[in-house]
């Protein structure tokens, strides 16, 4: 076995006889983005070589890191390309296809920028409540500060669950929030705005259901908490902001001004992320008409897997894993050497930093202040730091990184971190929902057929 296969098998932790030419970027678990940048890591600290993102993108299978290598010891170079042996292109989890055009949210992942409706997300989370982001969102615009009362007034006065809802709700107190959340949310498509009988659901009516349901899936994360908790699920008072009802009836009690600035802010960097899994996948269910309830359920379904909003819930464990400041080199060196990834580090879009995380660190630091309590802080900077040298490669730290923490330092368990991200994005997979009901084409890719052909059923006649 040639040096550079050891080291592709090495970084990757597979067996050496898994490192062939037909291995390719995607297509094994272990090579997955993280694994790939560890690999191109790899590849500069043993050739010398800058991986620069030209060269990222060549080196994208064992073949062509085979070629850049020189498999007689030459000096590394770029790969040679590929021969075209075959007439369909494949593009593996859809990655580079823009399947439709949007104007709800802008993404420059080399640039680090996120928009909404053209507005930077620095200027929405330094200045705006999640309330008037969620009227972007939804309604296209920023409302003036009529529109945002009504608005206001309008979620507010959604918020109540129907009793069938909040009984399931206390069945469901063993169960893990996200699979409680799932359950929920389509129950409550069982009592959500009047549809017209027996027709798909219109327009108009699917955006009643959608501020329906973004008014009320808070309240479900907040009930199920509570049955949880020992305690009964109490409706919040009428006039308290979107973010200040969330904490009251999840906590059972009035939240500080730094929580509440702190999940008001949560909210608005999480509300969209342009066609992330879950969001394609409520388009896809749209856009079949199974109508808004159906695409959140879809929405959260997706949104808790481990490797999509579920990372959320990993991130936090940084801090038990690292146990002090001081640790954090040892520790992001030990999980290289075994080719697993640091959680909350690095992003399929973001090439630099995730836009979102200076303001969630923000509001971290002011809570750590608030309940005397740095040492948590201290360990995610201290593993921070130890990242940098990935950083150029796009493993920078990412929005779950601080989360968590934040979580915690409210009182919450860390089973929490993906309903409180779930019930911000509500409002993005609506947004995100509608464009696709106002212009809906049946979403419907194809698969490459790769297995057996004409095979004889036994026993058949020849």
């Amino acid at each position: 076995m040639s040096s550079v296969d050891q080291l592709i098998a090495h970084t990757l932790g597979i067996a050496p006889d898994r490192v062939t030419d037909d291995l390719e970027y995607q297509s094994i678990r272990e090579w997955d983005s993280l694994g790939h940048v560890g690999l191109m890591v790899a590849l500069e600290e043993a050739y010398g070589v800058p991986v620069d993102d030209e060269l990222i993108l060549e080196l994208r299978s064992v073949a062509a890191i085979r070629a850049f290598a020189g498999r007689d010891g030459d000096a590394p170079g770029r790969a040679a390309a590929p021969a075209a042996e075959e007439t369909v292109s494949v593009h593996r989890g859809l990655e580079g296809v823009s399947f439709d055009r949007t104007s709800v949210t802008r993404i420059d992942g080399a640039g680090g920028v996120l928009e909404y409706r053209g507005y930077s997300i620095h200027d929405l989370a330094g200045r705006a409540s999640f309330e008037e982001v969620a009227h972007l969102l939804v309604h296209g615009e920023l409302p003036d500060p009529a529109g945002l009362e009504a608005f206001g007034k309008e979620l507010r006065s959604r918020r109540e669950l129907p009793v069938p809802v909040v009984e399931l709700a206390r069945a469901l107190a063993p169960v893990h929030p996200m699979e409680a959340l799932r359950t929920l949310v389509s129950a409550l498509g069982s009592f959500g705005p009047a549809r017209s009988t027996g027709a798909d659901e219109t327009y108009d009516e699917a955006l009643e259901a959608g501020i329906d349901l973004i008014a009320r899936i808070p309240m479900l994360v907040a009930a199920h908490h509570a049955f949880r908790s020992g305690r009964e699920f109490v409706l919040p008072a009428g006039e308290t902001s979107y973010a200040e009802a969330f904490l009251t009836a999840l906590l059972g009690e009035r939240p500080s001004p730094a929580a509440v600035r702190f999940v008001d802010k949560g909210f608005i960097v999480h509300a969209d992320h342009g066609s992330n899994a879950s969001a394609f996948t409520a388009r896809v269910a749209i856009g079949c008409r199974s109508g808004m309830a159906a695409a959140l359920t879809a929405a959260v379904a997706a949104f808790a897997g481990s490797v999509h909003g579920g990372a959320a819930e990993n991130a936090v464990r940084l801090v038990d894993e690292v146990g002090e400041p001081g640790n954090a080199e040892r520790y992001v060196a030990g999980l290289q050497r075994q080719g697993r990834p640091v959680m909350g580090f690095g992003h399929r879009v973001y090439r630099t930093e995730d836009p979102r995380v200076r303001h969630l660190r923000a509001t971290v630091v002011e809570l750590s202040e608030e309940r005397g309590d740095l040492g948590g802080l201290e360990i995610l900077d201290a593993v921070a730091a130890a990242m940098r040298p990935y950083g150029r490669h796009g493993v920078a730290p990412n929005v779950d990184l601080y989360a968590g923490l934040a979580y915690r330092l409210l009182g919450l368990p860390d089973d929490l971190a993906v309903p409180l991200f779930a019930v911000g994005r509500s409002a993005g997979w609506v947004a995100q929902a509608l464009e696709q009901h106002a212009n809906n084409v049946l979403i419907r890719p194809l698969l490459e057929y790769v297995g057996p052909r004409e095979v004889p059923y036994p026993g058949a006649a020849g």
